[in-house]
């Protein structure tokens, strides 16, 4: 779907925000979409996406381009920098606060060494954001999928990397389906990150975990038959509503904490996955399920 096609049909299923998708154009990849071309972005393609957003009553709550910040490839790190910059740039030129991306890891090296490797390069992005008026935000996700083992290759999965983060300017964009197989409380972490006032976006997903064929696999997932990085066996994420996260509790402290931000779906449920109209009937049913726990009073979030 067009930027055009997907901004129609969500203001007609409940949507009032939408975080653009912003890959380089011509990616390959099946989840790295070019709903916003960045680095070609022209003052008429400003004023296009501004009708685009009011014509639907709609505004970009992020820019997005998770890709590896601290690639062990310098010149394809580069490359991911620069197109960054350009997020960064597109973000400003829109008006949009907000540009999410990932902290990522060289995998040939320990932990260690990849924190003194981000402490060096990465505070330069942070301040290329600032100077523009966005905040450069980082998803908590693990990314254990650009692992061979599958283990954590963004350092930003625990409250730990995101006090860490947040001394090199980055904020966080909280998405509480990544902390229960990690055995991290969400709503513990959550409170911890709104009272550090890192939190400028939040990503609604869910998780449905299998204790049982955890207690076969443990915490690290299948071995013998994993068909991917990402077959561990004993979780999958799910929509909203679908899952077993208390999603009345992590809107409740949100607001709490008065949080003025977005809540943006993210759909990676392989139920309401394979076709597009059961993605699209997913995202329904994460509407119906957000929808009523969310006020409609101006400046209070969506």
């Amino acid at each position: 779907m067009t930027l055009d096609d997907i901004a129609d049909w969500a203001s007609l299923a409940g949507y009032e925000a939408l975080e653009v998708a912003a890959w380089p154009v011509g990616s390959q990849h099946i989840h790295h979409a070019a709903h916003l071309d960045v680095a070609g972005l022209t003052a008429g393609d400003v004023a296009r996406n501004h009708e685009l957003m009011e014509r639907h009553s709609l505004t970009i709550s992020a820019i997005t381009y998770c890709e590896n910040n601290l690639h062990r490839d310098v010149t394809e790190r580069d490359r991911i920098h620069q197109h960054l910059r350009a997020c960064i740039d597109a973000a400003a030129a829109l008006c949009v606060r907000h540009v999410n991306t990932f902290i990522g890891r060289d995998i040939t090296q320990p932990v260690a060494a990849n924190l003194k490797l981000a402490e060096q390069h990465l505070p330069q992005l942070t301040q290329y954001a600032a100077d523009r008026d966005v905040k450069l935000l980082v998803e908590n996700c693990p990314m254990e999928g650009w692992h061979p083992d599958g283990y954590p290759a963004n350092l930003a999965y625990s409250p730990e990397l995101w006090d860490w983060m947040a001394d090199l300017g980055f904020g966080l964009t909280y998405d509480p389906s990544h902390l229960p197989w990690l055995g991290i409380d969400p709503l513990d972490a959550l409170e911890h990150a709104l009272q550090t006032g890192i939190v400028g976006h939040v990503q609604a997903k869910d998780i449905q975990i299998d204790s049982r064929a955890r207690t076969r696999h443990g915490v690290f997932g299948k071995t013998v038959k994993r068909a991917s990085t990402t077959d561990v066996g004993w979780w999958r994420y799910r929509i909203p509503g679908r899952g077993q996260l208390d999603w009345n509790r992590i809107v409740d402290t949100l607001y709490a904490a008065r949080y003025d931000g977005d809540i943006a779906v993210e759909h990676e449920d392989p139920v309401w996955g394979g076709s597009l109209d059961k993605t699209l009937e997913g995202m329904r049913i994460a509407a119906h399920t957000l929808r009523p726990l969310i006020t409609t009073t101006p400046g209070a979030g969506r």
